[in-house]
């Protein structure tokens, strides 16, 4: 865990999918990006395996296009996409 913490990668106990970031409610909007930007990093991906991601903390490897998807809804909530 300290390698990937040393690597930037945060944790994201609790979520399974990068929806589950943009949806919870408890979280405020510098959080989810952090935790979606460290999810979409090369740091979690899966060797091998360019296009999934591996978050600390996840039960298993997501498509980085997801994690891209949830990244964009979430700019778009916010209304910072031009």
């Amino acid at each position: 865990m300290r390698a990937a913490l040393a690597r930037g990668v945060r944790p994201a106990v609790g979520f399974t999918i990068p929806d589950d970031v943009v949806k919870d409610p408890h979280l405020p909007l510098t959080r989810k990006r952090e935790i979606l930007s460290s999810w979409a990093s090369d740091a979690s991906a899966v060797q091998d395996e360019p296009t999934l991601r591996w978050l600390l903390g996840t039960p298993e490897p997501v498509p980085f296009a997801d994690v891209r998807d949830a990244l964009l809804r979430l700019e778009r909530r916010t209304g910072e996409v031009s």
